[in-house]
């Protein structure tokens, strides 16, 4: 007992391992509240927990101004202004008894504000035709840096094939013109990690007297305004995209081309952008490595520039290593393999402290790097370091080695009993820990028969089959087997069927990479075909010790082709299948591994939720692990919002989640994630489309429901805008609502379609109302329509009626049509079949033909939007017999009426002229008989002093010039006689038609040929 106690003392000490810690960079932008300097550590006892900045001690507790955690070793940097004091590289040490942890560097960055020197530039004076350089020297910040030129107005800068920027900021012309000439080129510098913008002062090109000569341009080859030199080498680290560019001058303007040396063409992932003058490939591999040319060339000459691309890796473990529990005296190794280009070194550490300072004699490093210690005592229980460096960055990895003799500990408790269903598996732990490592027996599994032969009657002759299955531990092999009894004797001479035996000997071979060539012998198949062999397989890495089925092949078949994934490693069993039923499975296979490889499919079942205002939550279904192809799996989510043209959004994240913060309110975006593992980038992924977070929650239940989200004790006030049809909005009615108890949301019912609403919240207790939310607006979709309005029958005749009708007064969304239906009603109780007629949005009259004659009809009307069809309206009319064509205005009685009428119309109009015309002279006449007309036509006749009906005398309404045919002087009605010192005329110059000496009213008539005015 006591030695027990003293080994569970034992198996409960724990070397510390840190198990969080914050990211090598951690970078202090301005607009955040604080910035935590995460590390936490487990282990037995509860490690310490120690800093240190800039490789002297620092203790976070002492400062104040530091807020610390219990039991943590996270502190937490404020921001308060004094972020500067606090900049560094930081690493944290987990110590108990038995080792000391620590983390990788942590590089506290505090970034300063970007700016411009302030100075003054002097214009640049250039000739037309000659090159000119516009510097923009961009101030230092964390990056991404993205630079534009634009005028003092905001414009940007055109470029072209001869104006371009390059990738430094500068603006660069290859030859100037007299449209170039400006005061107001400005250089701004956006950094959008710090939500920054810099101005750089005013640029003037030329100075008023430049740029003006008339000589003719200078005619030149092209040289390069950048890169400078015949060759430039250019080195990056895989997967960072490589941007190579050539800008040349002269005139004319030159042309740039770009070739891989000795390749036919440029690499398929290669663009060229920018006018030509700059090559960029993404994402760069191995493969992209090699010499690029680019060739710049006018009529007059070419310039060429050679760039020696180099493709580097920063370190990577390829054998990491490993937490060991080793027993004394045996030997322990500790290996730790890392890749990366240039090769980085590597440096061991134990318990934090480089090797070298804690010296033991049997512990020496290889020349492989790998740590041997021979005859391990438990002084060498440590955790020991890794940390390899190159050029582009650090790893670090901690392994715990455990010294110490441990006699088998069985930790499962006893008597314990287990539930199982019949028929199904049952699990029993058995929980052991020992140093050495401990050999587990169980007894066997007991024999049953599970499927006992049953009772059977058959007919004389026939054949008859029993079947016995059973169970029995696997362990006993080839020592099981069936014996059948008739009666209590051994049967003899009879035929047993059974299931398979295991195949044999099976093997694989003809590796090439992800596929493997299997084959076996199969077993005795005992008496009953086999129908079919199942491969199943096992794999190490991720769920050791579980088989599952890979493939299935016919009966017939001895081997088969494995398509594998890849960086598993794998081995095979067989079993076959006959109508008894499933063998048992063959012995497995060695292991084979097959190579690493890109991922062969993206994340599937992406989905986006908004559970906030501003938030756009992005999940999957995370690649299995046997899926990963390789170490080091990674997602790239990419987003944009649609439509607008921006370019994707892209982050790299190891867990299968990723949240969008500060979106607009329910826009639009697309969203595509990537699967990338240290070999390469999976396929090109699907784009899918998603909104992001709506300000409010709401999802319209109807078309007149909407569900909002509100707070405990809430009052909602809405009231409705508008119609959407209806771009002008008034303030409706306000209707309100109550909601108490423990809820957070709400259903508004009773809305209009498509409408416009705005709606508010706030919270209510006894003592009054709190203060309410911001409005918000929301439309309700589109419904159904009302009922048509003014509908009416009319025009009704033999065959035919025309219809009208107005819209509905609640249309209730955009209408697109009407349904006009009809049928027969006559009075019998059979009715005619209901057609059908679709009218148009815009029509409001219909006339509709082919009508059976002195027939009633009942016609149906119905409006409708893209919802549906509202409720109809209906009118009965009955259409007029055959006798009723000709109508009333045919009918010989009408028509010797009308003719009457006509008849006494005229006499009476004939009766009031000639009583009008019997008034007596006119006074006009005795100027006529003073004056006479000697060219008039009548002046002998006997007649002429005579009024006389006879004469042709001018309607009323026929006005004529007042000169007529009069001459001037011989006038027979002068206004000179009629006192024309008052006569006048109106505003157009027509007479007013009244003599102003006279007081009477005079008419006036002149004989003869001639009209005259009335």
């Amino acid at each position: 007992n006591e030695l027990f106690f003293i080994d569970r003392n034992i198996l409960n000490t724990q070397l510390p391992t840190i198990t969080e810690h914050s990211p090598a960079s951690l970078i202090a932008f301005p607009f955040e509240e604080s910035f935590p300097m995460k590390c936490e550590a487990t282990g037995n006892p509860g490690p310490e927990f120690r800093w240190t900045k800039n490789g002297e001690d620092f203790d976070p507790y002492q400062d104040p101004r530091l807020i610390t955690l219990d039991d943590s070793g996270t502190f937490i940097i404020p921001n308060n202004g004094n972020l500067t004091e606090f900049q560094g590289n930081y690493r944290c040490f987990a110590t108990n008894k038995l080792g000391t942890a620590m983390s990788e560097e942590i590089e506290f960055i505090v970034p300063n504000v970007p700016k411009f020197p302030k100075e003054i530039t002097e214009p640049i004076e250039v000739m037309e035709g000659q090159s000119v350089i516009l510097e923009c020297n961009p101030p230092k910040g964390i990056p991404p840096l993205q630079i534009y030129w634009m005028t003092m107005s905001l414009q940007h800068i055109e470029q072209d094939e001869r104006v371009s920027m390059g990738l430094n900021g500068n603006l660069y012309f290859s030859n100037a013109i007299k449209t170039d000439s400006r005061r107001d080129y400005c250089c701004f510098a956006a950094f959008p990690r710090i939500r920054t913008i810099v101005q750089k002062n005013a640029m003037s090109s030329v100075s008023k007297h430049l740029l003006d000569f008339t000589n003719s341009l200078l005619e030149r080859k092209p040289s390069l305004l950048t890169p400078t030199g015949k060759e430039s080498h250019t080195y990056l680290v895989k997967g960072e995209d490589l941007q190579l560019e050539c800008i040349a001058e002269g005139f004319p303007t030159p042309e740039v081309e770009w070739v891989k040396i000795g390749f036919h063409k440029l690499p398929e992932r290669a663009v060229v952008e920018s006018h030509g003058k700059l090559l960029t490939v993404e994402m760069v591999n191995e493969e992209d490595e090699g010499k690029y040319m680019c060739r710049a060339k006018n009529p007059h000459g070419e310039v060429v520039h050679y760039f020696y691309v180099t493709v580097e890796e920063p370190p990577e473990f390829e054998i990491e290593p490993q937490s060991q529990l080793v027993t004394i005296g045996a030997d322990v190794v500790i290996k730790c393999v890392v890749k990366g280009n240039p090769q980085p070194s590597v440096a061991w550490r134990v318990n934090g402290q480089p090797l070298n300072d804690v010296p033991t004699s049997n512990r020496k490093i290889l020349k492989d790097g790998t740590i041997s210690i021979h005859n391990a005592k438990p002084e060498n229980s440590a955790v020991y370091q890794c940390e390899a460096t190159n050029r582009h960055g650090t790893i670090l990895a901690n392994a715990n080695i455990m010294i110490m003799n441990i006699q088998p500990l069985i930790l499962t408790e006893n008597n314990l009993r287990y539930m199982a269903v019949e028929g199904k598996g049952a699990v029993m732990h058995c929980k052991v820990f020992s140093s050495p490592a401990s050999i587990l027996f169980s007894l066997s599994d007991p024999t049953r028969i599970v499927d006992p032969p049953r009772d059977l009657r058959v007919l004389a002759g026939t054949t008859i089959q029993f079947s016995c299955q059973a169970e029995f531990d696997p362990s006993i092999g080839d020592d099981f087997e069936i014996l059948w009894e008739k009666d209590g004797m051994a049967l003899n001479g009879i035929v047993f069927l059974d299931v398979p035996d295991p195949p044999e000997d099976v093997i694989h071979s003809e590796h090439n990479g992800r596929s493997v060539k299997l084959q076996w012998i199969p077993g005795d198949d005992h008496n009953s075909s086999i129908t079919e062999f199942v491969i199943e397989f096992e794999e190490s890495q991720h769920e050791p010790g579980s088989w599952r089925e890979l493939m299935r092949v016919p009966g017939n078949h001895h081997s088969a082709q494995l398509k594998l994934h890849s960086h598993v490693d794998y081995r095979f069993r067989v079993y076959a299948i006959n109508e008894v039923g499933r063998g048992r499975p063959s012995q497995a296979t060695e292991r084979y591994k097959t190579p690493a490889s890109a991922p062969d499919k993206n994340p599937e079942n992406i989905k986006i939720e908004g559970h906030l205002p501003h938030e756009m939550d992005i999940n999957w279904e995370p690649l299995s692990p046997i899926e990963h192809n390789g170490p080091g799996l990674e997602y790239k989510v990419s987003y944009r919002r649609q439509g607008n043209g921006e370019d994707w959004k892209e982050h790299m994240v190891k867990r299968h989640s990723f949240l969008v913060k500060n979106t607009p309110t329910f826009v639009l975006y697309e969203i595509k994630i990537q699967a990338k593992n240290h070999m390469g980038w999976g396929p090109d992924p699907k784009i899918i489309t998603a909104y992001s977070g709506e300000d409010y929650e709401h999802a319209f239940k109807l078309a007149n429901t909407i569900d909002i989200s509100l707070t405990v004790n809430a009052l909602c006030i809405y009231w409705r805008l508008r119609s959407l049809l209806d771009s002008k909005k008034t303030h409706g009615d306000k209707h309100t609502l109550t909601f108490s108890g423990e809820r957070n949301h709400a259903v508004v019912t009773g809305l209009r379609p498509f409408s416009e609403y705005s709606l508010i919240v706030m919270a209510f207790n006894s003592r009054g109302n709190g203060p309410g939310s911001h409005p918000v607006s929301f439309k309700t979709p589109e419904g159904v329509p009302g009922e048509v309005a003014a509908f009416s029958v009319t025009s009704i005749q033999k065959h035919k009626v025309t219809l009208t009708w107005s819209p509905p007064v609640d249309a209730n969304g955009v209408i697109i049509g009407y349904i006009l239906q009809y049928q027969l009603i006559n009075d019998t109780e059979e009715q005619g079949s209901l057609m059908s007629l679709n009218i148009s949005a815009d029509s409001n009259k219909l006339h509709l033909q082919y009508l059976e004659a002195l027939s009633k009809y009942k016609f149906y009307l119905r409006c409708c939007t893209q919802m549906g069809c509202g409720p109809a309206v209906s009118e009965e009319r009955t259409t007029v017999p055959e006798a009723s064509e000709y109508g009333i205005s045919n009918q010989g009685w009408f028509i010797g009426l009308m003719c009457a009428i006509a008849l006494l119309t005229l006499i009476v109009l004939i009766a009031c002229f000639v009583n009008r015309n019997k008034g007596g002279k006119y006074s006009v006449k005795e100027k006529e008989d003073l004056h006479p007309d000697l060219e008039s036509p009548g002046i002998n006749d006997d007649t002429f002093c005579e009024y006389s009906d006879n004469d042709e005398k001018p309607l009323k309404s026929s006005q004529h010039s007042l000169n007529g045919d009069l001459k001037g002087g011989d006038s027979g009605d002068s206004m000179v006689d009629y006192g024309d010192e008052d006569a006048h005329f109106h505003e157009d110059g027509s007479f007013i038609g009244e003599y102003s000496g006279r007081k009477d009213r005079v008419s006036m008539e002149i004989k003869g040929n001639n009209q005259s005015t009335a």
